[in-house]
């Protein structure tokens, strides 16, 4: 019988590594992470403190309204509705980033919305903020989630309503993924700041240099445990995949100097659609393109938005 015992410590032993490793990397929250002030203390970021928690201030002081949908799975997910625009201005929403937070992503962003008189639909993914489940799925899951919340302002707003994606880190991956699913006709465009190019590279870049760990070996288990604790198969999208079948105008936007997400990764998705606008900022660190240059940020979101609603002449973002 002592084969058994040793079988079944194995085992145990076995089971107990895989969702550490679950847990390590896909379980939400972790401690701190829906504090709206949470700032990464490093020299990338440091410069930029100050303006990033006047953003976050400036947006938890304007009026929201808090709404919901159920996601495909049952999850109630949850979020925020700004109106700065008129009833028929176009709707922004947006996805924040892996173990981010809905004001704290995208806490210059909106300012940028706001200005150019264009309502904003800010949601919380998955596992975040005030939204159900435990499970971030590095935009597999999410980005059925965001055509429920597509569906929604559809069917909220009405069938005129003109719809852009705006998307941070993983919520960059997460709505380049999405556009290639079934989009709906009122999705006019798509902004993704720092995406990767596909869970495995990312997940693989950071087992190698966070955890030290060769992706040969760890990334099929990273895999196994997101499909045994999560019920999601990670290698099921990526954005490289999605935008061959993308039906809107995409600009993506990168940092060269990204720590977190190297440039190279979202270049690797331009061979896929010719048609994607790609801009970079010299000097950027993640997810920083707008605080080190927020005048060309605003510009070219502002071109951007206008050229994706070109022709239509009802409700024009104050471009």
């Amino acid at each position: 019988m002592l084969w058994v015992w040793i079988a079944l410590s194995v085992l145990v032993v076995f089971s107990g590594s895989l969702f550490a490793i679950y847990y390590y990397s896909f379980y939400t929250p972790h401690r701190g992470q829906n504090d709206p002030f949470y700032y990464p203390d490093n020299e990338q970021y440091a410069p930029y403190k100050e303006a990033h928690l006047a953003g976050i201030r400036e947006l938890m002081a304007s009026d929201f309204e808090k709404v919901s949908v159920e996601s495909f799975d049952g999850l109630r997910l949850s979020g925020k509705y700004f109106a700065f625009g008129d009833p028929d201005a176009p709707l922004c929403i947006c996805f924040h980033g892996w173990r981010g937070l809905d004001i704290r992503d995208f806490r210059g962003g909106i300012g940028i919305l706001k200005r150019m008189k264009c309502n904003v639909l800010l949601i919380s993914e998955r596992g975040h903020g005030e939204s159900g489940g435990h499970t971030l799925t590095f935009g597999i899951n999410e980005r059925r989630d965001a055509i429920t919340w597509t569906e929604y302002a559809v069917k909220r707003f009405g069938p005129d309503i003109r719809i852009l994606w705006f998307g941070v880190s993983m919520g960059a991956a997460t709505v380049l993924m999405a556009s290639g699913l079934d989009t709906p006709v009122q999705l006019k465009g798509i902004v993704a700041d720092a995406p990767y190019g596909s869970p495995k590279e990312i997940i693989s870049m950071h087992c190698r240099k966070g955890a030290h760990l060769p992706p040969a070996v760890f990334y099929p288990l990273v895999t196994f445990s997101g499909f045994l604790f999560g019920r999601f198969r990670l290698n099921s999208a990526s954005p490289i995949e999605a935008v061959k079948k993308a039906k809107v105008p995409i600009l993506i936007i990168h940092g060269d100097d990204d720590r977190f997400v190297p440039i190279e990764m979202s270049r690797e998705i331009l061979p896929s659609n010719p048609k994607i606008r790609y801009e970079v900022f010299p000097g950027a660190g993640h997810v920083l393109s707008c605080l080190r240059d927020p005048e060309r940020y605003e510009a070219l979101t502002r071109e951007f938005v206008g050229s994706c609603l070109s022709g239509e002449a009802k409700g024009s973002p104050d471009v």
